[in-house]
């Protein structure tokens, strides 16, 4: 301990020094929009590269398991060449509603956090690949999130799981929207907001995309009703939605470029500003 103490005393200059750097670039960096940027996007570079070497050995190890679900693939593909029915119908990227296969980025997740108030995933596309801050991101089962922020090669994504997350969301058969908030409590579940008493809502209903963004087309899946809440003090339901996807196993995403997006907000704040 004494140690310790000589030398605290001995480096005392520098050790002050350092602490007076690293208060200045903390203040400077949250103060500075343009530092703050180029702050984030360096870590993001950094850190996909390290999810990504420690997704590759995962995959390694998961050998076994892919082999497995490849021999499942090989036989589904076998029956259909013999004309059997195909019972495991999925949406392909190409089938996505409004949205052509030249605007959609094929990406993949290489960490992707679940067990938190805030979780992010990241993905290995970037900026380089086309893919820009609000973005989109699906998979053939419905809704990931949203992409918050790219580096060349990288880019994060707002999952779902996120209490920070809001998106545009409808119950298919009757068109009532709301906004699909997360409450922090289950992976399974997110929950539809401020929806009107007047719908018509059952268990079981799908949920989808309502379409009043540029970020999602309408009518990408969510999830299905499982529970009906009214709020109190409110005239509106809570309605907690079973989530199609598995958010705590995701592999390939789909990315959607949104052409129309600029224009559209370039109209709205026109308006807005009129």
């Amino acid at each position: 301990m004494q140690q310790i103490f000589n030398f605290i005393i001995r480096n005392s200059n520098r050790l002050l020094f350092l602490l007076l750097l690293g208060i200045s670039l903390t203040l400077t960096i949250q103060s500075h929009s343009y530092h703050r940027s180029k702050v984030i996007s360096s870590a993001n570079f950094l850190s996909g590269g390290v999810y990504e070497r420690i997704n590759r050995i995962n995959e390694y190890l998961n050998l076994k398991t892919e082999n497995d679900e490849l021999v499942l693939e090989n036989a589904r593909l076998k029956s259909l060449l013999f004309n059997k029915e195909d019972t495991t119908k999925l949406p392909l990227a190409d089938s996505i509603k409004g949205v052509k296969p030249a605007d959609i980025v094929v990406s993949k997740v290489i960490h992707n956090s679940y067990n938190r108030y805030e979780n992010f995933i990241t993905l290995n596309s970037g900026a380089r690949d086309g893919v820009k801050p609000d973005m989109g991101v699906i998979n053939s089962l419905g809704i990931i999130g949203i992409i918050d922020d790219t580096s060349p090669r990288y880019s994060t994504v707002v999952s779902i799981l996120n209490m920070k997350s809001q998106i545009n969301a409808k119950i298919k058969k009757s068109n009532h929207f709301g906004s699909l908030t997360w409450d922090g409590k289950s992976t399974g579940f997110a929950q539809l907001r401020d929806v009107p008493r007047l719908a018509s809502i059952r268990k079981g209903d799908t949920i989808v995309t309502g379409g009043q963004s540029v970020i999602f087309p309408e009518g990408i899946n969510i999830g299905t009703v499982d529970k009906i809440f009214i709020e109190k003090n409110t005239s509106y339901y809570v309605i907690n939605v079973k989530l199609f996807n598995d958010m705590t196993n995701l592999g390939h995403v789909y990315i959607i470029k949104s052409k129309d997006r600029e224009e559209l907000i370039n109209l709205e704040n026109k308006e807005k500003n009129e």
